[in-house]
């Protein structure tokens, strides 16, 4: 079977047990997507949707977020792995945001930000905006090459 058929194969098939994709993080704007998502790396979504409602009540805007002490963040996040790298990336990640306009549809934009890579990137783009995207992780770059859909060496090629 070429990779092609394969690939439209196992998408129908996904398409049928799950013809719509939910959102596991809460959030209520791209902004705060973006930070559920860059918070959930190596965590479960339930111990980011236990964090978020916390950190945004001090921190549910771009403005809001840069003005909040390091310290701050990183105490309001610490039960999240990796909770200080974590912390820099979010405060660094707003002020970009302050002075680029805010978050947008623009994937080289998006992974310019601080603790944004290709696989945020993604969600953000897929779940917000509604553009076709698929965030591919680990997990999902090893499928494909076991199932014969990719002979890329890593996640972004």
């Amino acid at each position: 079977m070429k990779r092609i058929d394969k690939a439209e194969k196992i998408g129908n098939i996904l398409d049928n047990l799950y013809p719509e994709t939910p959102i596991p993080l809460n959030h209520t704007s791209a902004y705060t997507l973006l930070v559920a998502v860059m918070l959930s790396a190596q965590t479960t979504d339930k111990k980011v949707n236990q964090v978020t409602p916390r950190l945004f009540k001090y921190a549910n805007t771009p403005k809001s977020m840069a003005s909040l002490e390091l310290e701050k963040i990183r105490d309001i996040i610490k039960e999240i792995g990796l909770a200080p790298t974590k912390a820099k990336n979010l405060k660094i990640m707003a002020s970009q945001l302050l002075e680029s306009g805010g978050v947008r549809p623009d994937w080289d934009f998006l992974e310019s930000l601080a603790g944004v890579g290709h696989k945020t990137a993604s969600v953000v783009m897929s779940q917000w905006y509604g553009l076709p995207a698929f965030p591919v992780d680990t997990h999902i770059h090893r499928l494909a090459a076991r199932w014969g859909l990719s002979k890329a060496k890593n996640v972004d090629m």
